[in-house]
């Protein structure tokens, strides 16, 4: 009797947990209906690898991602297994890929070791950044100070700039010492020392930064709020550092492994509808190398502008360059060869006539 009183409460409470699993599952399954139903499997369009025959550059593409992730022991023990355990090419159709293995693993490992110890300083001087330490950042930004002007850089500039702001803020706010190098006093005598190489291309902003100080006991109601909001300044500084550093070892600021993968993926949908439609229709597209349609990539993607013939209506490409003819026009090196004669052409925009030597290759 005891028993049965004892498992009555046990017995109603699975029961009572069995019910409410049974909606949770069939919730659960009812849903996965529905995602099926609104997002169907469809095959990958897989019919032609572009990178099948290029497996070192692959491999090449992947360790340099690593490295500027800072992902070193990573980027050491991929570069080993590839090493180790070498992926076979298919045929080289094109031609282009005609890298050895052994060359491939003596470049990449020169490459290893140089970049590796270039972004160990790169990530050292983000770390402090994060810290809101600016002191390597300006220090890098001095020693590399030809090369940045060279370029039109203002990084070194910036980074002073938010140091002043900084160190304004006084103790309360940036943690430093509250000695005569901290606070206004120390933000002038900053100012003082660093801000004169600046004069020529930044003077009004030195002057608007020095009279701030007039307003510091109401620095919000000043005219001068906006320079010392800096919420996200360290953030903004850290990110220009990142990409005139990459700029000064030839390296573009974003890791190209991830712009290709991020733009494969915003034109994998539109690829797979195309695909899905030329196989209803039973035909199939044959041009190699190019798409069929465009693909709405982000301004951050587009690093080149694109330049389409006049005269052909196709885009120019390394073999068919853009060409500028003397009277100012341009087209492209292939429409240009089939409207001459013999060494002679007309523009076909004005009537101006000349020799095929006198157009002149351009670069955009």
């Amino acid at each position: 009797m005891t028993m049965t009183t004892l498992q009555n409460p046990v017995k109603a409470c699975m029961e009572s947990i069995t019910d409410d699993l049974k909606n949770v599952t069939k919730t659960q399954r009812g849903f996965a209906k529905i995602l099926d139903r609104a997002l169907p499997l469809r095959e990958l369009p897989m019919e032609a690898d572009a990178m099948a025959d290029h497996p070192t550059l692959i491999n090449r593409a992947i360790a340099m991602h690593l490295l500027r992730e800072g992902q070193f022991d990573v980027a050491s023990t991929f570069l080993k297994e590839a090493k180790d355990d070498p992926l076979e090419p298919d045929v080289d159709r094109d031609g282009d890929d005609d890298m050895q293995r052994e060359e491939f693993d003596t470049m990449i490992a020169a490459q290893h070791e140089s970049l590796q110890e270039k972004f160990s300083e790169m990530y050292s001087v983000l770390s402090e950044l994060k810290n809101k330490n600016l002191g390597p950042a300006i220090g890098w930004a001095r020693l590399h100070n030809t090369e940045l002007e060279e370029k039109g850089s203002n990084l070194e500039f910036e980074l002073s700039k938010l140091q002043f702001v900084w160190l304004f803020k006084g103790h309360e706010v940036n943690g430093l010492p509250d000695d005569q190098y901290n606070g206004q006093a120390g933000a002038l005598k900053y100012a003082r020392q660093h801000f004169a190489p600046f004069q020529a291309r930044h003077l009004r902003e030195i002057q608007q930064l020095c009279c701030a100080m007039v307003y510091a006991s109401n620095l919000q109601s000043s005219p001068y709020r906006q320079i010392f909001e800096i919420e996200s300044a360290f953030e903004d500084v850290a990110a220009s550092f990142t990409r005139e550093f990459c700029s000064l070892l030839g390296l573009s600021a974003e890791s190209p492994l991830y712009i290709a993968v991020t733009a494969g993926s915003i034109a994998l949908p539109r690829l797979i509808k195309y695909t899905t439609y030329m196989k209803e229709k039973k035909t199939e597209w044959t041009t190699e190398n190019e798409l069929a349609f465009e693909t709405p990539l982000p301004e951050s993607m587009i690093y080149h502008p694109i330049f389409v013939c006049p005269v052909s209506k196709e885009q120019t490409t390394a073999t068919n360059p853009a060409v500028m003819l003397p009277c100012g026009h341009v087209l492209c090196k292939e429409s240009l060869q089939n409207i001459a004669k013999g060494t002679r052409y007309k523009c076909p925009y004005c009537p101006t006539e000349g020799q095929l030597k006198d157009a002149v290759k351009i670069t955009l």
